[in-house]
């Protein structure tokens, strides 16, 4: 595993992190406290030590199982969650954004994660007049100062808003995390450019695209109802597996796991700290982590 520092914050991070949404149950799969523990054990041997979860994924669900899998070693771990939102049921959402609102929820995250402290505290992929909410980021200062929150983020939800990512050292935001990957290229634009130039983190999320940059599926893929990829991606799914077909043609090398490579990838970018894939066994796990050794010289 190779380790970067995390922008401004000093933290350093593995390249390859672990993404949690799936824990939530909007990936296809139920997940138990034994399996989730199984696969932290398989992070801790690859030298995996970044976490990303969120409030949403169940109703603090993923956090919960996490708090579980970590307690014996939090303070090894670098753990970022999110902020915005109350889950209610499958994909299905309401925004919780007021500086009240927003402190009840840090301290649920903190009870689910068995913590009292996270790492990286990052707002969720809303909108801008919601990222302007009159004293929100004065109170994430004053978390901050208490000890509960180390750094904080922006997830931004559209990998375009350079707005969000030019204002985050003004409201204290040292990281950007974005949706970045071969097949959506869009922040190489403007956001990450910016993130360079403001020393920012940035955190690529979906790096293999919902996993269609794994290789492992071909247009017609279905999938379980309630996986994401059924609900929310269906009408876009068979061109896009047609443009990863001509990528694993054109330009993974022989003999190369195509995920590995998509996860290197977007590593190479500069301005890319970590990937953050979600993973559904230990194998995955595994298999994320060697992305690492298609890096050369880290």
């Amino acid at each position: 595993m190779h380790y970067r520092t995390l922008g401004s914050t000093g933290l350093e991070v593995s390249v390859v992190g672990f993404g949690t949404w799936q824990f939530g149950g909007e990936w296809g799969m139920e997940f138990d406290q034994p399996t989730v523990d199984a696969m932290f054990d398989e992070a801790r041997a690859c030298g995996i030590n970044l976490i990303d979860t969120a409030e949403c994924y169940g109703d603090h669900t993923s956090e919960r199982l996490i708090g579980g899998a970590i307690a014996r070693d939090r303070e090894k771990w670098i753990v970022a969650t999110k902020f915005g939102h109350k889950f209610f049921e499958p994909f299905k959402r309401e925004e919780r954004i007021t500086p009240t609102q927003v402190v009840e929820q840090l301290e649920d995250s903190l009870r689910a994660l068995r913590t009292d402290y996270v790492d990286l505290l990052q707002f969720h992929s809303l909108g801008d007049e919601q990222f302007r909410t009159e004293g929100l980021w004065e109170t994430l200062a004053q978390e901050k100062a208490k000890g509960k929150v180390r750094h904080l983020g922006i997830s931004i939800g559209w990998n375009g808003n350079i707005t969000q990512t030019r204002a985050a050292p003004e409201v204290g935001a040292e990281v950007i995390q974005v949706v970045y990957n071969r097949l959506d290229r869009k922040p190489e634009e403007e956001v990450l450019p910016a993130c360079r130039q403001l020393r920012l983190g940035v955190l690529a999320r979906v790096p293999l695209a919902s996993g269609f940059l794994s290789g492992k599926y071909r247009p017609g893929a279905s999938f379980p109802a309630n996986d994401v990829r059924e609900v929310w991606m269906k009408n876009r799914r068979d061109e896009t597996l047609r443009e990863v077909e001509r990528i694993a043609c054109e330009e993974v090398p022989e003999g190369v796991d195509m995920a590995q490579w998509a996860l290197a990838w977007c590593l190479r970018n500069p301005a890319v700290t970590s990937v953050i894939p979600g993973c559904k066994s230990v194998e995955q796990v595994r298999s994320n982590a060697a992305a690492a050794n298609l890096l050369a010289g880290g």
